[in-house]
């Protein structure tokens, strides 16, 4: 049912975002990467999804910090593929620092890539979706969307307003055939969770099993990491015609951190 369908996955060369990419390929799906990294390694993933799954796929090198390249993200998509049919809005940094001495670069390019980003790529698509009667519109926000941590006033901030978005959206085009939901997950086992592991254990002078256990961990009921494929899963339900009764929803999975 999604053979032929067309997705853009923000933030897909590496971690969350390729697992979705690499999911919808599977399931026929055409799909446009975006991310930064090194060309070569880009292209190697490039090809390896297409060659594996006999799809086509583009990589768009969009800074998803900036409007107008995000527009023109929509644009190639709507050009090559002809439409534009499920979006994966995952792009995301993050900065840890008290407030009063968090930087406002880091503010500023927060909210731009993990929230603005989401709008402009929605706003972009949305009329070519309206006028085909079909749209997937699919935010990965995170437990911290749901719930808050000391330390982390940008990131908790675009991500809860990320999903005041989800809903927004998805009460104005309730009934063009579009959804809009949004994943909240908790910690994921991605190499950028792998390097924080590692820096946190130098910083703390802990083991990297105590880091894992007594700081990122220790909120959730379940003690393990969320797997990158739960994620691919749940992305892909979303885009289905068995979803279509989901929409404005910010569905956790996070171990039972938020049940706290």
């Amino acid at each position: 049912m999604l053979k032929d369908r067309s997705v853009i996955v923000t933030g897909s060369t590496s971690g969350i975002g390729l697992g979705i990419a690499r999911a919808f390929a599977a399931q026929g799906t055409h799909v446009v990467l975006n991310g930064f990294g090194k060309a070569e390694e880009i292209e190697q993933i490039r090809a390896e999804i297409a060659r594996t799954h006999g799809v086509k796929v583009l990589y768009d090198p969009a800074d998803m910090s900036k409007p107008e390249q995000v527009r023109g993200l929509a644009r190639l998509t709507a050009e090559v593929f002809g439409h534009v049919d499920i979006i994966v809005n995952n792009a995301g940094v993050q900065h840890v620092a008290p407030i009063e001495s968090f930087p406002d670069e880091k503010w500023d390019a927060i909210v731009a890539i993990n929230l603005s980003s989401a709008y402009h790529l929605i706003k972009a698509v949305v009329p070519g979706m309206k006028a085909r009667g079909f749209g997937r519109i699919i935010n990965v926000a995170s437990a911290h969307g749901l719930t808050a941590s000391p330390f982390k006033s940008a990131y908790v901030a675009a991500k809860h307003g990320l999903i005041g978005l989800s809903k927004t959206v998805a009460l104005e085009v309730a009934n063009d055939g579009i959804t809009c939901n949004t994943i909240c997950p908790g910690y994921v086992k991605t190499p950028l969770v792998e390097q924080q592991i590692a820096d946190q254990a130098k910083a703390h002078g802990i083991s990297p099993e105590q880091v894992v256990r007594d700081v990122m961990l220790s909120h959730q009921a379940r003690k393990a990491f969320v797997q990158v494929e739960e994620l691919a899963a749940l992305a892909v339900f979303l885009a289905t015609d068995q979803a279509a009764s989901m929409t404005g929803s910010a569905i956790a999975m996070d171990g039972g951190w938020t049940l706290h």
